[in-house]
């Protein structure tokens, strides 16, 4: 019998690869931080001796959700600005606020706060774009989470830096402080074609394919940044990333809701994954991503929250579950994005955006355990036919109980491991306090 570091044994495993597969009564052999084995459970009792076993008998266990795209620190600025135009929401209230009072304390805070609640929602990986990417990395190594720090990218002066230059260079040092960090990657996030110009933009290009990480941007988020670009440049801004030579692999477009038939056909062909962030666009009113016809293209379609000051939450359950009505609404057709699918999009798609496919976002032998368990058992989630189904349509966070990243178990029976929930809420309630004082 072999001594491995733990047994899990659940009433349902969905482990995403093999596509459209539930396991019924199965147990994960868990060792070193990987998955070694998924096997029925009494067969799993019969090999394994483990040093903890934990029954999830009434829980459903997927691989941890991957949250593509995040602002984290920005939970601080969460309902500051709600029921308003984008414009106005940007311009009169949330670069005000951030020009006010974002530092390294707004974003360890901030970051921190993100992080307690996307582990209660399940997620055990998010990919972030924001000032202070070593603060935000700093913060998610002491929790426990996996990250990948977008390394910001702007044309003009924030409290980071003063010139694309020294947004790149201090990128860089980033990068290389956690290289070889197992939970911690970067990749290049220059903010968007209408914020950066392209002398940056062609240096990243070549910067990545150095580097062999990948580009985080948003792109065609609404119709307004499509007709400024057509009047600056007299280019539709992917047509300029076409030319620039960055529709490729390494491009994780965001938002995306404005594009034309040819458009979806080149970006296929280019290779680039899209990050739907379906709730964060309706609230805003940007558009629809075309999330159906992308994926009749082929493009790898990730899921991700955007910030909670443009959501309000970090809650990928209900992302789901968003993705999932509004492709069946918008297509008219009420089999558009079934609940696997948007499973997968909400964990293996993301993974393979980030270049982490190898190690997560399925439950698959020799990749790191990142697990999330949800009770199916409760009143809300019965009777109960279809577990992938129930938990896309009929699931909240609350029946999130447990969640592993690389083995380690940092949310026990909805309890926090490496993270104080009252601190956190102490420094939220003084963040406040100051922020309201201000935002007029």
């Amino acid at each position: 019998m072999q001594t491995i570091d733990s047994l899990i044994h659940a009433r349902w495993i969905a482990p995403v690869e093999p596509d459209a597969t539930v396991y019924e009564n199965h147990s994960l052999a868990v060792n070193e931080g990987r998955i070694v084995d998924m096997l029925p459970a009494q067969q799993a009792r019969e090999t394994y001796r483990a040093d903890i076993e934990h029954d999830l008998g009434r829980h459903l266990l997927i691989p941890g959700l991957v949250n593509t795209h995040t602002h984290a620190a920005m939970t601080l600025l969460r309902g500051i600005a709600d029921d308003l135009p984008l414009d106005e929401w940007l311009n009169r209230h949330i670069w005000p606020a951030e020009s006010r009072w974002v530092n390294e304390d707004f974003v360890h805070d901030g970051t921190q706060l993100a992080i307690a609640e996307m582990l209660r929602s399940g997620t055990t990986c998010f990919n972030d774009m924001y000032f202070f990417p070593d603060v935000t990395a700093r913060v998610a190594a002491h929790s426990g989470i996996r990250v990948c720090a977008g390394l910001i990218i702007l044309d003009f002066p924030t409290i980071w830096a003063q010139d694309a230059d020294e947004y790149i260079s201090k990128g860089l040092e980033v990068h290389d402080r956690y290289r070889s960090d197992p939970l911690i990657s970067t990749l290049f996030a220059p903010h968007a074609p209408y914020t950066v110009s392209d002398a940056p933009l062609e240096h990243i290009r070549v910067l990545a394919d150095e580097l062999d990480i990948s580009i985080h941007m948003h792109v065609h988020e609404t119709a307004a940044e499509v007709g400024k670009a057509l009047e600056l440049t007299g280019k539709r801004p992917l047509a300029r990333l076409q030319d620039l030579g960055l529709i490729s692999p390494a491009l994780l477009a965001v938002h995306m809701t404005q594009l034309t038939a040819d458009e979806i056909r080149q970006y296929a062909e280019g290779g680039g994954h899209v990050v739907h962030c379906p709730e964060s666009n309706m609230k805003l009113a940007s558009g629809f991503s075309p999330v159906v016809e992308l994926a009749r293209a082929g493009v790898n379609i990730a899921l991700g929250t955007d910030g909670a000051a443009s959501n309000n939450d970090l809650d990928m359950l209900g992302e789901m579950r968003s993705a999932a009505l509004l492709a069946k609404a918008t297509s008219g057709d009420a089999s558009a994005l079934p609940a696997g699918t948007v499973l997968r999009m909400a964990t293996l798609n993301g993974a393979k955006a980030l270049g982490l496919g190898e190690d997560t976002g399925s439950l698959v032998p020799g990749k790191w355990a990142d697990l999330t368990a949800v009770r199916l058992d409760t009143l809300e989630t019965r009777p109960l036919y279809d577990p992938v189904s129930q938990l896309v349509y009929a699931c909240s966070r609350e029946q999130v109980t447990d969640v592993w990243v690389a083995g380690q178990h940092l949310l026990k029976e909805r309890r926090l491991t490496t993270l104080d929930g009252n601190e956190i809420l102490q420094r939220t309630r003084a963040w406040q306090t100051k922020i309201r004082s201000t935002d007029r």
